[in-house]
């Protein structure tokens, strides 16, 4: 089974019954020469606009006003001379999708048009009706049918509207999600605007939009393990890019002085409710500029996106996050030190490490040096406690193969991650652009690929070169635009993501 053929659980055992009852109607339709399926419907407003124009109109008052509106069947009733139904279109960045009622009264419509309707319309189809804007005794604005026709017969059912969807079908069947939840279109809304902001903001900043390639011939940019294909043409071995990064900065060698990309990524890795094997990054890239001034760069983009969404205090089950308050900054060394009552450098071994790993039931890899168990420990004993924003920083160079030694100590790197709520939602550098360092780093991941670190860099002599004809200094940006979302809305990334990867369903 595919998942187009996928039912909802409440509809599973009514479903082939429910199609063929749907599918002879949609044959009677096509029979009597009415097309299930018009190209056009004359639709003259959208709900929306009816409400806006005519939503003075008080119980009972009628007008002599005739609009074609058009919309989807999301509520009928079908009495004897008199039915009614509620009609939903579409909506936008800033609109719910509009609701209106409609009527169609035997006086009005007269007894065939009637019975059609109520034999041919059921929840789901897109319908087209033309009539009269009145209010109803009741007050509720409506349509008053003249005629009608079909727009869109749907041939499968409507999920049950007042029973919650489970996840698994929101994120699988997301067309149908979007039709019956209006918290999915808002998060789609939200999405929309928070992309926007950013925009907005960098624009702002004379920074320039560029787009890089998504095939690649070398995976770089990241430590992660890369998807796989072959480019017929040229038969040669492709990736999918893990990070923007490497071609951004070729363009800063080029004289591109402030460039930024909003664009896909793809990593073959592990799938849970903060990571999701293709997902959506911002890289910028500034000019003259450091870790610290692209911090303050991150701090803008992610308030002013806050603002779009309505506020900079964000409610959590562990506490409030106050994006007014400070962006506190703490050192990887310090900031484990004091987790764990026992100072930690550059220069505690990786015995020492392990250690205290066991001491806190934690689970390591025999193979990984003191800089990585570093980095790991922190991650685990430390990141989840940061609710408030929080700069990371002060890394052992194992952490960013890409960022510039650290100007004030020896062994620690010049970059950061953002931490808000627990979790990592950007990061930055005061970028590498000195060509000898760089082949070293990338010489010692190349060599660590070799050896079978699948996460590891490759190396990359056409970045090389580029950063040999010089680079300015600069400061680099990674922001993930689904993890923002996860902070502003507390779903997990797969409701984040319109149309997540999901694992295949089985037959059977």
């Amino acid at each position: 089974m595919n998942d187009a053929a996928i039912p909802t659980e409440d509809e599973a055992d009514d479903l082939p019954e429910q199609m063929r009852f749907r599918s002879a109607k949609r044959e009677q339709l096509a029979g009597s020469g009415r097309p299930p399926y018009p190209v056009d419907v004359g639709r003259t407003h959208s709900l929306g606009e009816v409400r806006q124009i005519w939503g003075h109109l008080t119980a009972g008052e009628e007008t002599q006003d005739v609009v074609t509106v058009a919309g989807r069947v999301v509520f009928i009733r079908n009495t004897g001379k008199l039915c009614f139904a509620t009609l939903q279109d579409g909506f936008d960045t800033e609109h719910p999708a509009g609701r209106l009622q409609v009527m169609l009264s035997l006086a009005e419509v007269g007894q065939e048009a009637l019975d059609d309707w109520k034999s041919l319309v059921d929840l789901g189809d897109h319908v087209a009706v033309t009539g009269r804007v009145i209010s109803s005794r009741r007050g509720e604005l409506s349509v008053m049918a003249s005629s009608w026709q079909m727009a869109s017969k749907a041939l499968r059912p409507m999920p049950v509207l007042h029973k919650e969807l489970a996840e698994e079908t929101r994120v699988r069947q997301r067309y149908v999600d979007l039709t019956v939840r209006e918290a999915a279109r808002d998060l789609l809304r939200d999405r929309a605007k928070v992309t926007r902001s950013i925009r907005q903001t960098l624009d702002s900043r004379n920074f320039l939009e560029v787009e890089t390639p998504i095939l690649q011939p070398i995976h770089g940019g990241a430590a992660a393990r890369p998807f796989h294909t072959h480019l017929n043409a040229f038969d040669t071995d492709m990736t999918l890019r893990i990070a923007l990064e490497l071609y951004l900065k070729r363009a800063m060698v080029g004289g591109a002085d402030r460039v930024y990309e909003i664009g896909r990524v793809f990593r073959n890795e592990g799938v849970d409710s903060t990571h999701a094997p293709e997902f959506t990054m911002l890289e910028a890239y500034q000019a003259w500029g450091d870790q610290h001034s692209i911090a303050e760069l991150t701090q803008s983009i992610i308030v002013n996106a806050a603002d779009v969404l309505g506020g900079r205090q964000i409610e959590t089950p562990d506490g409030v996050i106050d994006l007014d308050g400070e962006w506190a900054w703490l050192g990887v060394y310090p900031g484990l030190s004091e987790k764990v009552g026992v100072e930690i450098t550059p220069d505690t071994t990786a015995d020492e490490l392990r250690r205290i790993a066991d001491d806190h039931d934690l689970t390591v890899d025999p193979a990984w040096d003191a800089e990585k168990l570093v980095i790991e420990l922190f991650g685990e004993l430390v990141e989840p406690g940061l609710l408030q924003p929080t700069f990371v920083c002060d890394y052992p160079p194992a952490a960013q193969p890409l960022a510039r030694p650290h100007r004030n100590g020896e062994r620690l790197i010049e970059a950061w991650d953002l931490i808000i709520g627990g979790m990592e939602r950007g990061t930055g550098f005061s970028e590498l652009i000195d060509p000898v360092i760089q082949r070293e780093r990338l010489t010692a991941q190349s060599l660590a690929a070799a050896a079978g670190d699948p996460e590891a860099m490759q190396l990359d002599e056409e970045f090389l070169a580029a950063l040999e004809f010089g680079a300015p200094p600069m400061g680099g940006l990674g922001l993930g635009v689904d993890r923002l979302l996860m902070l502003f809305t507390g779903v997990g990334i797969r409701e984040t993501i319109l149309f997540p990867l999901l694992k295949p369903r089985r037959e059977g």
